[in-house]
């Protein structure tokens, strides 16, 4: 069932009352119970880092921010650059995309993949590469300059660098998890000020959680 609650002094959570002005989006979820799934122990999941990509099975929250925190996604060419990825690595069976936002200069997304830490890797290069073309035919020089000395030293292949190195990944290994980073994905914009509604930043998955229909698709039953 889909739940959308504005009035969230009635809302309940698993640890009491959700804060006033959240909006809830996320349908029932079962994380971790597809029958192809392994069980991973609680021993061997509470030793490794956070920051790391284990168990492929399980959908991660990501995390791939702008280096310098530049705003590169103010412009809608450099959204939809980030969209069309998305599109082809979900079209191609690449990855299962299940909720994301876009913000000015960093952006969160949950997925998962076979091989996430190889497709993760596939989206920011070919992200990068894109985005600066673009800049570059556009002769956005101001950017480009804050990109090229931004960039890590030891990037000495290139000339500009795009995002900052890793993607912080966070394993879901629950339904109560995978609805708190939907819920914080999807209330980001709304936390600052842009919106007042989560479905009115169409730059998220909020309005496929809605049943509205959304920029691109997203897995929202599972």
């Amino acid at each position: 069932m889909l739940a959308k609650t504005a009035d969230l002094a009635a809302a309940p959570t698993a640890h009491g009352f959700a804060p006033v002005g959240f909006f809830y989006l996320v349908p029932t979820l079962r994380v971790g119970t597809h029958p192809s799934r392994r069980s991973a122990s609680k021993e061997q999941v509470m030793t490794r880092t956070r920051y790391k990509i284990y168990e492929t099975e399980y959908p991660y929250f990501l995390t791939c921010t702008v280096i310098g925190w530049v705003p590169i996604f103010t412009r809608a060419e450099t959204v939809d650059i980030v969209l069309e990825s998305w599109r082809f690595l979900e079209a191609n069976d690449r990855i299962t995309l299940f909720g994301y936002v876009i913000l000015e200069n960093h952006l969160h997304w949950i997925a998962s993949a076979d091989d996430l830490t190889e497709q993760v890797a596939e989206f920011k290069s070919f992200t990068a590469r894109k985005i600066i073309d673009y800049l570059e035919e556009k002769n956005v020089k101001q950017i480009l300059g804050q990109l090229g000395r931004l960039k890590a030293k030891h990037k000495t292949d290139r000339s500009y660098q795009l995002w900052q190195e890793g993607s912080h990944p966070q394993m879901i290994q629950c339904d109560e998890m995978m609805y708190q980073k939907l819920e914080y994905i999807h209330n980001n914009p709304v936390v600052r000020g842009y919106v007042d509604d989560p479905t009115h930043w169409r730059r998220s998955s909020a309005k496929n959680y809605a049943g509205q229909s959304g920029l691109i698709p997203v897995t929202t039953q599972w």
